[in-house]
């Protein structure tokens, strides 16, 4: 049976039909398809979707954004141009977690440059690493980091694939301490490393743990997602679409008709959603250069998550 509407102008309501219909055209303009561009619609009316870092009860929108590869177009002004909507669209779909090293040679560069144009950067959480030998060294590169991306302070400074960990550890809890950064983390994305982390992680406090994870390379829910789980660390997921391999798996092939249950309505969300719906993951953060996908990685950030049982179903249906 239809509920009666109660209480609503009929002149409210046949602008906000206009305004849907506006939004659906600007989206379809931007090359989402016509059900992807309703599928966004409907999940921006939705309660964005957001995890605790355990270290502090702060709350993180689960989807974020990497920068590797796709941020390093210093010197391309047409990509800086797209990438600057990019960003744009991030921020104006809550987006906060941004991602970086300097590892990714010019992404630092230009992360900072396009950060300078955004309207509603407010929420930003910024992350970056330090990728570097001795102390003095990591110190200065920290230093040249921040004045690149042109902020007080990180929220989150990383040791890259553990990098001199030993000594950069005792820095990162000095500066954190003088209220230099906020958190402190370590991070991987090889598997050759795995043992080595899952020694730092049981010695060492970290506030965050990023590493690779998603729906085809589950090797981290072994040993260091349940570490991670136990000690209280907020976990970043990258390589959620496995470097684009997810989608070549999956070329020409529908979504299972129970995707909807969770507001999924792109293969991209169901990579993402998979990912995060694990309960040690915080965040996960695609990286992309284009408007429409950064929308479509965002809509993973609202509605529902897979649970157990379903996320089994998402695994069973990509095999």
């Amino acid at each position: 049976m239809t509920k009666p509407v109660h209480n609503v102008d009929s002149d409210q309501l046949s602008s906000a039909n206009q305004q849907r219909r506006y939004l659906l055209k600007a989206l379809l303009a931007l090359g989402l398809s016509s059900s992807l561009a309703s599928g966004l619609l409907h999940a921006s009316s939705q309660a964005l979707i957001r995890k605790k870092i355990p270290s502090s009860g702060e709350l993180l929108p689960v989807i974020g954004m990497g920068t590797s590869r796709t941020f390093d177009a210093l010197y391309d002004d047409d990509l800086l141009k797209k990438l600057q909507l990019v960003m744009q669209s991030f921020f104006d779909k809550q987006g906060a977690l941004i991602d970086s090293s300097p590892m990714y040679n010019t992404s630092e560069e230009v992360t900072g440059l396009l950060l300078k144009e955004i309207q509603n950067r407010k929420n930003l959480f910024s992350a970056t690493k330090v990728w570097t030998y001795g102390k003095q060294s990591g110190i200065e590169q920290m230093e040249t980091s921040r004045k690149l991306w042109d902020i007080k302070r990180f929220d989150l400074m990383q040791i890259h694939n553990l990098r001199d960990w030993k000594v950069h550890y005792p820095t990162l809890q000095a500066m954190k301490k003088e209220g230099k950064i906020r958190y402190i983390g370590i991070t991987t994305s090889h598997g050759r490393f795995h043992s080595e982390l899952e020694e730092v992680l049981k010695s060492h406090h970290f506030d965050f743990l990023q590493l690779s994870y998603n729906i085809d390379n589950r090797d981290v829910e072994r040993r260091l997602l349940p570490i991670a789980q136990d000690r209280g660390i907020a976990v970043i997921a990258n390589r959620p679409f496995q470097r684009g391999d997810l989608f070549r798996q999956v070329r020409g092939k529908k979504l299972p008709n129970w995707a909807s249950e969770t507001g999924i309505s792109s293969w991209g969300q169901y990579f993402l959603k998979f990912v995060v719906s694990h309960p040690a993951i915080t965040c996960a953060i695609p990286a992309t250069s284009k408007v429409k996908h950064m929308l479509d990685n965002m809509g993973a950030q609202f509605g529902n998550l897979p649970d157990e049982a379903q996320r089994q179903e998402m695994i069973k249906y990509l095999a």
